[in-house]
């Protein structure tokens, strides 16, 4: 089954394939639930029958993408000690994330 439209992106740092009607969790973005989102850094675009790669970036090409909402990541425990003197702490952290819809891919 061959996919017929699939860009990949640079979403803050992360190099993402996605494809229309698809749902990405990504780094925080500093955005509303329900307010759309465009990506411009595109490295890869397909259309089923021809492939562009950019170099770096595919020129003119953007991904338009809604943020769904926001959620927070799996928790990370990090344990420190000093040797031989009796200090232990461990502390736990959860990541904000976004969650994206992605609407469309322009060229």
């Amino acid at each position: 089954m061959a996919e017929s439209r699939y860009a990949v992106i640079d979403a803050q740092g992360l190099q993402l394939k996605v494809a229309p009607q698809e749902e990405h969790v990504l780094p925080h973005l500093k955005a509303e639930p329900g307010s759309e989102v465009t990506f411009d850094r595109v490295l890869l675009v397909s259309d089923g029958k021809a492939v562009q790669v950019g170099t770096p970036h595919v020129p003119g090409a953007a991904v338009l993408a809604r943020v769904v909402g926001s959620e927070k990541g799996d928790k990370v425990t990090v344990g420190t000690y000093k040797r031989r003197k009796k200090y232990r702490r461990k502390i736990g952290y959860r990541d904000t994330l976004t969650r994206v819809m992605i609407l469309d891919i322009r060229v």
